[in-house]
């Protein structure tokens, strides 16, 4: 799952997490600092060292540097069968595509850039911080358009959820044989 900044791909995974069986969401590393009010578990806070180790040692599925922080997104163990959920930016998506062809990729739309805004002041973030995200998101979502494999406009956070869950379902009756 991607999609710019703020658009709410963390409640939607939360939700799929809670809504679907079978999935489980990978928790992505990153070297900014933790915002006020976020979870402790929301990213694997670490240095800038410790992240370019972690590359180094080929411990990434896909990694990106973002307006100077780092985030990627650790190889998983391997799964008993469950569906493993990545909530990263448009670069990591593009990284995944390339790498694993076969991945469902659902990019999240915010309703509007102007509700995008408002979201990342609610979250939090500097003025600075969301001038430079909605400089960026645009461009994101159109090229975010073109990558992935279905598209869900995040107005309401419980439809979202459940148009995703959607497509996940059918997703899975389309590659998973019949027993």
């Amino acid at each position: 799952m991607c999609g710019p900044g703020g658009v709410g791909k963390g409640t939607i995974t939360a939700g799929l997490v809670r809504e679907l069986g079978s999935v489980k969401l990978s928790r992505s590393w990153t070297t900014r600092p933790r915002r006020v009010g976020e979870s402790e578990d929301a990213y694997v806070f670490v240095s800038r060292l410790e992240f370019l180790r972690a590359v180094d040692d080929g411990k990434f599925l896909e990694w990106a540097e973002y307006l100077g922080n780092l985030y990627g997104t650790p190889a998983p163990d391997p799964t008993d069968g469950d569906d493993l959920i990545l909530e990263i930016d448009l670069q990591g998506a593009q990284m995944i595509k390339e790498n694993y062809p076969e991945s469902l990729v659902i990019a999240i739309e915010p309703p509007s850039l102007v509700e995008l805004g408002v979201r990342m002041r609610r979250r939090g973030d500097s003025e600075e911080h969301v001038a430079d995200r909605l400089a960026i998101a645009e461009r994101e979502i159109a090229i975010a358009r073109g990558l992935a494999d279905q598209v869900v406009v995040n107005e309401d956070p419980i439809q979202a959820v459940s148009a995703v869950a959607s497509i996940i379902s059918k997703e899975r009756s389309l590659r998973r044989p019949l027993t």
